[in-house]
Formats: structure tokens, C-alpha cells, sequence
């Protein structure tokens, strides 16, 4: 009995076949996201960067003033 409830037809996907290409396509999605985020707090890196060359600059010129 065990045996016959293990078959199935080639043609069905099994729930955890199914779970897996769900969860594949959801973790594609996911490294999109990173990937995209990653690149905007690059350039929120470069602004704060900026940021410091400002502060610092200005700190001098007042400090001169």
C-alpha cells in the first residue's frame, strides 16, 4: 500500500516539486533586490563621502576666517 501511494503519474508535479520552483523563482526576485539595492547605497557612500570632504573643508576655511 505504501508503495502505491509513493507512485505517481509522470505527468504531476509533486507539492514539494511545485514548492521548489515557487521558492526559486522567489529567491531569483530576491537577488534582483539585493542587486538593486546594492547599487543605490553605493552611491549613498559617495554622497556621504561627500558629505565629510564638505564638513571638513568648511571646518578648515572657518578656522582660518
Amino acid at each position: 500500500m505504501k508503495n502505491q501511494q509513493e507512485k505517481q503519474p509522470s505527468n504531476e508535479v509533486s507539492a514539494l516539486e511545485l514548492h521548489e520552483q515557487i521558492c526559486a523563482i522567489r529567491y531569483e526576485n530576491l537577488e534582483k533586490r539585493l542587486e538593486s539595492g546594492s547599487a543605490r547605497f553605493v552611491r549613498m557612500e559617495y554622497l556621504i563621502w561627500g558629505l565629510y570632504g564638505v564638513v571638513i573643508t568648511s571646518g578648515i576655511f572657518g578656522a582660518i576666517s
